[in-house]
């Protein structure tokens, strides 16, 4: 290297010399010694905090999850007593009623969700149930008097399996259907709630599998079978 100084170590020359490394190798043995004890009492000084900080780390998740499950319990109670009046449900918005129509599904034993959205393809609820299969719900709120077309019953036919999976689908009103609806459905296997289906349903508590009278499905197969 220019212009610095470069140091090299040698090897202890003499007894003297040897003696003098052997006095600093002890030393920095004797220093490492005491700051290794000195760490480790205070781990065991201090043990008692963090034991108490990680057993309260503990008992607050642990607090965390009974809340969660309580909350969920006192939902699935509230869900399991829910009756929703005519009058209310024709006070809904477009959305409220689709959310309320998940909440009655839930109630009945379904596990369901809304979806309803733009471009939703006829599809406003899609449940799920171990006994009856997947089931798709289109929401019409309307005025009292108003009646839902054949059109819509097209549409919810079209979608329905093809695009949802569904083993049921219904076209769910707090109105009423036109003649030709109704029996198109009846016909293609599209189900209708009406006016007075929706009152047996959301307001005696009737379980929608029952008003419907839906068939027990079987399991599907989600294996593949293998040739002998």
């Amino acid at each position: 290297m220019r212009g610095g100084i470069r140091l090299r170590l040698r090897r202890p020359r003499g007894r003297r010399e040897q003696m003098a490394a052997a006095l600093v190798a002890v030393a920095v043995v004797t220093m490492l010694a005491k700051a290794v004890g000195a760490a480790w009492d205070a781990a065991v000084r201090g043990w008692p905090v963090v034991a108490v900080l990680a057993a309260a780390g503990l008992s607050g998740l642990l607090w965390q999850q009974v809340r969660a499950v309580r909350r969920r319990r006192a939902q699935a109670k509230l869900l399991a007593m829910l009756q929703i009046p005519l009058a209310r449900i024709d006070a809904l918005s477009d959305a409220e009623f689709e959310f309320a129509l998940r909440d009655l599904l839930i109630r009945d034993g379904w596990s369901a969700r809304q979806v309803g959205q733009k471009g939703d393809q006829a599809a406003d609820v899609i449940g799920q149930h171990a006994q009856w299969g997947r089931i798709v719900l289109q929401a019409k709120h309307t005025t009292v008097g108003g009646k839902v077309d054949s059109k819509v019953m097209y549409q919810v036919k079209g979608t329905a399996g093809p695009v949802h999976g569904a083993d049921v689908a219904v076209v769910v009103t707090n109105g009423g259907f036109t003649r030709d609806a109704r029996a198109w459905g009846d016909q293609h296997q599209v189900h209708w709630v009406d006016r007075e289906r929706l009152r047996q349903w959301a307001e005696d508590g009737v379980p929608l599998h029952d008003l419907l009278r839906l068939p027990v499905r079987r399991p599907r197969r989600t294996g593949v079978r293998r040739a002998a």
